[in-house]
């Protein structure tokens, strides 16, 4: 039976494909808004952050309102690039998952 740190693992490893999965969508996209490009990034660090803080257990996972700020952003992403919005979406469920 696979104990907490092998769940663990596993959705950080969905997490950092999610997150490749998105950049390569967005290099793909035509026409992005640039503050929405600016707002990925930021999320996309402030992820990364938060998992190396993780690691270190240094975070308390539920301060940070990670999965709330994907779930904002996939609402604006929705109009013009839906297959964006729909993989921001897949990263917040990964992300309310891991409790971030």
């Amino acid at each position: 039976m696979p104990n907490e740190n092998e769940h663990l693992n596993e959705r950080e490893a969905n997490l950092k494909a999610q997150l490749k999965a998105l950049h390569r969508q967005l290099q793909e996209t035509d026409n992005v808004d640039p503050e929405l490009e600016t707002l990925l990034r930021q999320l996309d660090g402030d992820i990364d952050r938060a998992l190396a803080r993780q690691a270190e257990s240094e975070l308390d996972l539920n301060t940070y309102g990670l999965s709330s700020r994907t779930q904002e952003l996939a609402a604006r992403f929705d109009a013009n690039h839906p297959t964006m919005s729909a993989g921001l979406r897949q990263l917040g469920n990964i992300l309310a998952n891991m409790g971030v």
